[in-house]
């Protein structure tokens, strides 16, 4: 996970669209130009010390 210049965050993970759509809660969507992207647990427990609060 890192912050580009322009102020959003992106990650880097394995592609996982067509795998975990289907599991998506009833209130979540996304987008057509959006992926599902997986992240290990490990990889973002580790990153959330450095996720400013809102």
């Amino acid at each position: 996970m890192f912050e580009p210049s322009d102020g959003n965050f992106a990650v880097i993970g394995t592609e996982a669209t067509e795998a975990l759509e289907g599991e998506l809660p009833a209130d979540a969507a996304r987008a057509g130009y959006e992926r599902i992207v997986a992240v290990s647990r490990g990889t973002l427990l580790r990153a959330k010390a450095d996720i400013p609060d809102a």
